[in-house]
């Protein structure tokens, strides 16, 4: 089943993203302060997929009015190839059209390799014609990457 994440799937979410080899995880933006400030922003568009009690997919999801992101989007090792990414990535995008959202954009990491091979099976599109940067605002806020 998948349904909106609301702060309460907190410990789940990120038990789970602490699961998922090479996931990054930001030491602010990602604490229960962090995701709890992202979703009373988008309060509609981010999910979480559960079976049988326990989140097994998660995607944070936001837009600035003009454009939504998708962030953390992973599903459970051993869960996988079971339809539960599409599934959760149709859901968010649903919620963003509800919200007169018009395009979608995301970053997956070039060595992310299952996560790059989903993104093209499911029709994204990888662009060539920009270039990515980011800014550090707050340097106590380090990525830990999982191994």
């Amino acid at each position: 089943m998948v349904r909106v994440m609301s702060i309460d799937d907190y410990d789940q979410v990120y038990a789970l993203w602490t699961k998922i080899h090479g996931f990054g995880l930001r030491s602010v933006d990602d604490s229960r302060e962090g995701i709890e400030r992202f979703l009373q922003r988008n309060p509609t568009t981010s999910v979480v997929a559960e079976e049988e009690g326990k989140i097994v997919g998660a995607i944070l999801c936001g837009h600035d009015g003009r454009r939504g992101c998708l962030y953390h989007v992973c599903v459970d090792e051993e869960y996988r190839m079971r339809g539960i990414g599409k599934s959760m990535v149709v859901f968010a995008m649903e919620a963003l059209k509800k919200e007169k959202i018009n395009k979608v954009s995301l970053i997956a990491f070039t060595k992310n390799d299952i996560g790059n091979a989903f993104w093209n099976e499911i029709g994204w599109t990888k662009r060539l014609d920009l270039n990515y940067y980011d800014f550090t605002l707050n340097e106590e806020n380090i990525t830990a990457f999982i191994q």
